[in-house]
């Protein structure tokens, strides 16, 4: 039991007492009490996203390391060639307006965590152990925001990224949502929600990219290059 909850638990049973004092004993209040309080502790716990920090991880040179020690690899020139002319996205008419034109074309999975800010459960998305080469665009309109090549194993359950495709691909914006203040990720072109970036990332950024497998498309290497 953490401090903070055993805290609580001590300044219930102390009102507690102080009421048997004034008046008769109502054992139960305390006990929904405690309850009341642990459920609310546990459901902000499994929210939450797993943090995981990599800082102590050594830095070797411009080659970032993945937690077991494997080099992780840069990107080829087929992948950056793919990666630029080859994704097929909207055009800027196509791009949904409305949240119900948004329901005609994502799943409702996708709408949401693109449109409501939703957050899949970890270890449960298609993305977060996907090993192949190739590049990540965004479920909603197609813009290519992630690549393989900064992919690592964060432990976390989400696909984690250490940088986006460019700067130009996501931006983020603070989000003080479930009692917590993170840093939003969300698709710069269309405003999909993404995930969410933290500091505890790998080098060469030591950022972490956590983001939801619901949010992306993956294009394998030899499919990009069609």
């Amino acid at each position: 039991m953490c401090c903070g909850t055993r805290l609580i638990l001590q300044a219930a049973l102390v009102r507690d007492r102080r009421r048997r004092c004034h008046g008769p004993v109502r054992p139960m209040r305390t006990i929904v009490r405690i309850s009341v309080v642990l459920s609310l502790l546990a459901a902000q716990s499994c929210v939450q996203e797993k943090s995981v920090d990599y800082r102590a991880v050594p830095d070797s040179g411009r080659t970032a390391s993945r937690p077991s020690g494997k080099p992780i690899p840069k990107p080829s020139a087929d992948l950056a060639t793919a990666s630029s002319a080859r994704v097929k996205s909207m055009s800027d008419e196509e791009i949904p307006k409305t949240a119900e034109g948004w329901r005609k074309i994502l799943t409702a999975d996708q709408f949401s965590v693109l449109r409501d800010h939703g957050t899949e459960r970890a270890f449960t998305g298609k993305y977060w152990n996907n090993k192949k080469s190739g590049v990540y665009v965004c479920a909603g309109c197609g813009e290519h925001v992630f690549d393989s090549a900064t992919k690592f194993e964060s432990g976390t359950g989400w696909p984690s990224f250490f940088k986006p495709a460019s700067e130009k691909a996501v931006e983020t914006n603070l989000d003080e949502s479930l009692g917590m203040l993170r840093n939003e990720v969300h698709c710069k072109r269309c405003g999909g929600h993404l995930g969410h970036v933290f500091d505890d990332g790998p080098q060469p950024t030591g950022q972490r990219y956590c983001i939801n497998s619901v949010s992306l498309k993956f294009q394998e290497e030899t499919d990009a290059k069609k």
